[in-house]
């Protein structure tokens, strides 16, 4: 049997290995706390990647900030952390399939890595706006002159400074990047091969943001900037020149794959204003601008007696008009030639997303959906997004089966979007939304009224909207299972034992913490082996034994005292895909002995862990 690491994958290691995969020449070895690690020498792979180095004062096109090699290190290192589930605040927890998962989304991203790689087809996120609010994730990211040149390196080897700091802009900037990048490197991972992002931003950050997106993406990968009309009227700020009535929606794609869906024109939303004996029809001028590679004489031939006007072509050929003049589907108009159009004839048509969104709600408009009509509280959470605007980018961006991941979810505007979509087509859309418990203010209405973070304001938001759309469409998953971010459930002695002394050991025989649960257990190991957190989870019993079956066979898990040959037995019996035990937990060393032989005679495929 195998032991599970029960931490996050370490992003590092899977970069040297393919690095090591294009370039051989440059692994190397290093000692690193006392043990041989495969490392890079970054000479060789310089070299590699040049015909001249790249190093010193070169100048290149780059775009850099203090900290920035940090944050790039704290995306990449690994965790010993867990997702703990908690029913008591979830809704429908067995059978639903959305997730709401509180804590840093940064460590929340690294857990769900292994889990839901590349199985994201949609990321919307709302990050921070760095406007100069207070904010748990420092919204107002300005750091002190001094400060900021000592990160920067403005100094020389005598500690005396360099020159006058002219960076007084770069200073506000820092933080929000080091804050933003990491995690959006880590979401890059998640998304499917056609899989696609937007993210919400105004004007403070959008020229940053698209910098830092261009380098994790890749430029080629930027679909489009959409502009969302968020406000119907200026507003009277205080020395302000410019009142702001758009913010940006940012879209890129994980690859150069089709990401998005085209706009649909259905043949349901058509009018058909006029009728004769072959039934309801609409008309459509055939005329095109006559122009560049478009000019061609060929297309100017008379139709019912009619040529072109000045400047135009027709759009068909002329056998294709012929056949069309025949069946009686041309009609004069004054001198313009229109085709009739039938109903019966008629197809859905496909055209390029507008990037302008003007009918998409509005800032007033999702203040009324969510605070007043939701919760009857008139300033309970401020600047919420309007489902109207969510909906619209996710027919966009999903199909009726995707998973969505929202790590900004705030008042859970996207899980609400999704379960209304989903009531709309009939849709099975599953959500992911992350969220820091963000305290809420001290004299805020929200404290008022009970909600002590954030997140309590999240959830009963999805429950209110949930029972909302239930009533509607009885058919829609309207639940969420609950997690929470919280240390590892195993002791230290587990990812450490070489740092205890064997004398010790009998008091930390158990290496499993004292104030977990099974179901705690179960859902680390789901996390661990890359099981979906949404799976279907069944518990039984076999000769006294509780035992954890879930997604109908692929992860069998006992972690039960006293473990017998007959529960092993019956457990291989099953033949799951992975077959999970805790490592004390066999009655005898005779079980423990015969555990492999039972399962090479029941399922000798079956991945045998320990933990």
């Amino acid at each position: 049997m195998d032991k599970l690491k029960m931490h996050s994958i370490n992003e590092v290691d899977g970069n040297i290995e393919s690095i090591g995969k294009l370039f051989p020449n440059t692994i190397t070895e290093v000692i690193k706390n006392g043990k041989v690690e495969y490392a890079i020498d970054f000479d060789i792979l310089r070299q590699e990647l040049s015909d001249f180095i790249v190093e010193g004062k070169e100048e290149r096109y780059q775009f850099t900030w203090p900290d920035k090699r940090k944050s790039i290190l704290l995306a990449n290192a690994p965790i010993a952390k867990t997702l703990r589930p908690c029913r008591e605040e979830s809704v429908d927890f067995d059978n639903t399939e959305n997730l709401y998962i509180e804590g840093d989304n940064l460590d929340v991203l690294k857990l769900l890595k292994e889990t839901y790689l590349g199985k994201i087809k949609m990321i919307y996120i709302d990050p921070p706006y760095n406007t100069g609010n207070d904010f748990v994730y420092e919204d107002n990211f300005a750091i002190s002159a001094d400060e900021y040149i000592i990160n920067s390196g403005q100094y020389d080897e005598n500690g005396n400074r360099l020159f006058q700091n002219t960076e007084s802009n770069g200073r506000f900037h820092t933080d929000w990047l080091n804050m933003l990048y990491p995690r959006l490197r880590l979401a890059k991972d998640l998304l499917t091969v056609d899989g696609v992002i937007f993210i919400s931003i105004d004007d403070n950050e959008v020229h940053n943001l698209r910098k830092i997106a261009d380098e994790i993406f890749g430029e080629s990968n930027f679909i489009g900037c959409f502009l969302w009309k968020k406000k119907s009227t200026s507003t009277n700020v205080l020395n302000a020149l410019v009142s702001p009535q758009v913010d940006y929606q940012l879209c890129y794609g994980k690859t150069s794959e089709l990401c998005l869906n085209r706009r649909v024109t259905s043949t349901e939303l058509r009018k058909y204003p006029f009728s004769d004996s072959n039934g309801n029809y609409r008309t459509a001028i055939i005329e095109k601008k006559d122009a560049g590679d478009y000019a061609r004489a060929s297309m100017k031939f008379p139709i019912l007696g009619v040529t072109p006007r000045d400047g135009k072509r027709w759009q068909i050929g002329e056998k294709t008009a012929r056949d069309l003049e025949k069946r009686n589907r041309f009609l004069n108009d004054n001198g313009v030639i229109k085709l009739k159009i039938y109903d019966y004839d008629d197809k859905d048509t496909y055209s390029a997303n507008p990037n302008l969104l003007l009918e998409c709600g509005s800032t007033d408009s999702a203040n009324k959906e969510t605070n007043i009509e939701l919760f009857k509280i008139q300033e309970l959470f401020s600047n919420p997004k309007p489902t109207e605007l969510l909906i619209h980018l996710l027919k966009m961006g999903t199909q009726k089966d995707s998973i969505i991941l929202d790590f900004f979810s705030g008042s859970a505007t996207t899980a609400h979007a999704v379960m209304k979509l989903n009531s709309e087509d009939n849709g099975k859309r599953k959500y992911i939304m992350v969220q820091l418990p963000e305290k809420t203010e001290e004299k805020s209405e929200a404290l008022r009224n009970g909600y002590v973070n954030i997140c309590e304001i999240g959830k009963e938001r999805i429950r209110r909207a949930g029972k909302k759309v239930k009533g509607q469409n009885k058919n829609i998953d309207t639940g969420f299972r609950t997690f929470k971010l919280d240390s590892s459930n195993m002791k230290d002695v587990y990812y450490n034992p070489a740092e205890y002394e064997p004398s010790l050991f009998d008091s930390v025989m158990d290496n499993i913490k004292k104030d977990r649960t099974p179901e705690d257990l179960l859902f680390q190991i789901m996390i661990d082996l890359g099981v979906l957190l949404s799976s279907k989870i069944m518990e039984t019993t076999i000769n006294n034994k509780k035992v954890f079956d879930v997604d109908d066979g692929f992860l069998i898990a006992c972690f039960d005292d006293d473990v017998t040959d007959d529960v092993v037995k019956a457990i291989a019996q099953k033949q799951p895909y992975y077959a999970v035990f805790r490592d004390s937990s066999m009655a005898t060393d005779s079980v423990a002995t015969n555990f492999d032989q039972i399962f090479a005679t029941y399922s000798p495929t079956t991945v045998r862990k320990v933990l």
